[in-house]
């Protein structure tokens, strides 16, 4: 079995918390382009998608569906530094990961010069040698495609490679690239949710997620 020498990371609920920016910017452009309101479960039930892919759930309109994200852009690339933070333990995660010489990147489906701004608004994109955004590959999670793009780029192959994320779109991604698939239980979704898709590691903490890597290697030598 290949050596583990690379970690591909999910963006939003994994490195970043954006639970309330997103939350915050579904409200906004709802109640301002369809005059009411819609439940924070509905608008968070497919939050690591493409976020085109997410507000075809509230219109069939190709109209409103174009205001709605222009609605919903504007308003969080405006509050947007303000709103982010990192988890727990990824500054410190991230150091350790890379002292032990793995090669990192991020694949997330949130267009990438915003989820690179994010990082390095939070000082973290130093870490990273590739970012592959909904804007970088003409598919999506959960197609294994943007995960084997950012595999590409940091000339690791899918059997080298594990993947975190902290929702079921982007376990299916990994495990149909054929990386190891990792929960990230601190994110935005459910345990159980995470779970029926069968990832090799489910951890609580970021810290706790890097022993599991850590141990992953381990076991591969």
């Amino acid at each position: 079995m290949p050596i583990l020498d690379t970690v591909l990371f999910d963006n939003d609920g994994t490195l970043v918390d954006t639970y309330d920016l997103i939350l915050e910017s579904f409200h906004h452009a709802v109640r301002n382009v369809l005059g009411h309101d819609i439940a924070d479960e509905k608008l968070m039930a497919k939050v690591g998608q493409p976020l085109s892919t997410q507000m075809w759930d509230f219109t069939d309109d190709p109209a409103v569906h174009e205001e709605l994200l222009l609605t919903y852009r504007e308003f969080n690339h405006r509050i947007h530094d303000e709103r982010v933070s990192l988890f727990p333990g990824v500054r410190e995660g991230l150091e350790r990961l890379r002292e032990e010489g793995f090669k990192m990147g991020v694949v997330t489906s949130k267009m990438s010069p915003l989820a690179r701004r994010g990082l390095e608004v939070l000082e973290v994109a130093e870490f990273f040698d590739c970012l592959v955004g909904a804007d970088s590959c003409p598919k999506h999670k959960p197609d294994s495609d943007p995960i084997l793009m950012g595999c590409g780029l940091l000339g690791a192959t899918p059997e080298s490679c594990v993947y975190v994320g902290d929702s079921p779109y982007d376990l299916q991604a990994s495990n149909a690239a054929g990386t190891l698939s990792v929960a990230a239980l601190w994110g935005m979704f459910d345990e159980d949710v995470l779970c029926a898709e069968n990832p090799c590691l489910a951890c609580s903490d970021f810290s706790g997620m890097v022993d599991g890597i850590l141990a992953l290697r381990e076991g591969c030598r």
